[in-house]
């Protein structure tokens, strides 16, 4: 059995299925209620080649972040390179004539995605509420409120007070991509759901969504 992947097993008694996924970092994730650990090993052999496809198509989503490789972080669409810069008393991270300047002591990980994520929820909080009034003004809508949040499972959300919520690693994206997630959302206010009516009125503002979030999968 020592060619089965590693994974995180999370058992739920209310479920009668067994579901496997990914997370964000890319661990495989198998969601089941109780069963023999023998099941679950026939599952991941049964499954062998779906998983090496799926993790595969993972691999290549776009703003990943992989401080062992030759990295880039990704700001409004577009991949900019690290610079490290080494021996300095306090960690800190500019961006500056096209590339993100790391300056740091101790090589830190953790730290540093610290940083990283500050930096998408200052740019998030100083770009995307001049986007939304944009929108709002042109499908004659009004949220009563912009949040921002850091999330691993959806860009953006509207609640039922009409609240907007969007996730700071939008600011990976490129612009087109940005006010879709915007103009969904904003649609949100009319439509609780996601049923044709919601969809016609998504093409009415962004006729080619479709495309749009085929594109919006590229990334993570």
């Amino acid at each position: 059995m020592g060619l089965l992947p590693t994974y995180n097993h999370i058992i739920n008694p209310k479920l009668k299925n067994i579901y496997l996924s990914f997370n964000s970092k890319g661990e495989l994730v198998i969601k089941s209620p109780k069963v023999p650990t023998e099941r679950i090993e026939k599952l991941l052999i049964s499954k062998a080649l779906w998983i090496e496809k799926a993790r595969h198509r993972l691999t290549q989503k776009k703003g990943q972040l992989n401080f062992q490789e030759n990295q880039s972080i990704y700001y409004l669409g577009n991949p900019y390179t690290f610079i490290y810069n080494e021996n300095i008393s306090k960690t800190t991270l500019v961006f500056n004539d096209g590339s993100f300047i790391l300056s740091h002591k101790v090589y830190d990980e953790a730290v540093f995605v610290k940083h990283i994520e500050k930096f998408y929820l200052e740019k998030a909080k100083k770009t995307l509420p001049s986007l939304v009034d944009l929108w709002a003004n042109k499908m004659q809508l009004v949220p009563l409120g912009i949040k921002f949040r850091k999330t691993t499972s959806q860009w953006g959300s509207c609640n039922s007070k009409n609240i907007l919520s969007f996730n700071t690693m939008m600011m990976k994206l490129p612009q087109h991509l940005i006010e879709y997630i915007i103009v969904h959302e904003l649609c949100h206010i009319v439509h609780k759901h996601h049923q044709k009516s919601f969809w016609e009125m998504v093409e009415i503002f962004m006729p080619d969504y479709k495309q749009l979030r085929i594109e919006l999968k590229s990334y993570i």
